[in-house]
């Protein structure tokens, strides 16, 4: 099984950023559904909606392709981390119950992807080995 943990855990860094990419594609463009199913996109440059959905959607992005990979996934853990205890915290202390289940398992999955890093299967691997290959 030690053998498979590469491989897996790059698939799951992919799936995870692809997911991430496209709640913030659905939120900026209305795409997909929109804001809540509404159809519609967050306002250009609204406070903090329009701002979450580009770091969703960047950061996603960048973790899936894995470019920059423990610097974006920070940057989307802690923006996780602001969803939870910012907007869905003060409704109720637990998840189940304020409707942040997927905040706080996005916060904890990409800082998992932070500490773990991007595997060799990643942008981030084969610049650096170009680098120091000398090309």
């Amino acid at each position: 099984m030690s053998q498979l943990r590469e491989p897996v855990f790059a698939v799951f860094r992919v799936v995870v950023g692809v997911l991430f990419a496209l709640h913030g594609l659905t939120s900026l463009t209305g795409v997909l559904g929109g804001v809540r199913g509404t159809g519609a996109a967050v306002e250009v440059g609204l406070w903090p909606g329009w701002w979450a959905a580009l770091i969703q959607f960047v950061g996603g992005v960048l973790v899936a392709v894995g470019l920059g990979t423990r610097g974006a996934a920070l940057v989307c853990s802690g923006s996780m981390a602001y969803a939870y205890f910012v907007v869905h915290q003060p409704d109720a202390l637990v998840p189940t119950a304020n409707g942040g289940e997927l905040a706080a398992l996005f916060c904890w999955t990409f800082f998992l992807i932070a500490v773990a890093g991007p595997t060799r299967w990643s942008v981030d691997t084969l610049f650096w080995s170009a680098k120091q290959s000398g090309t």
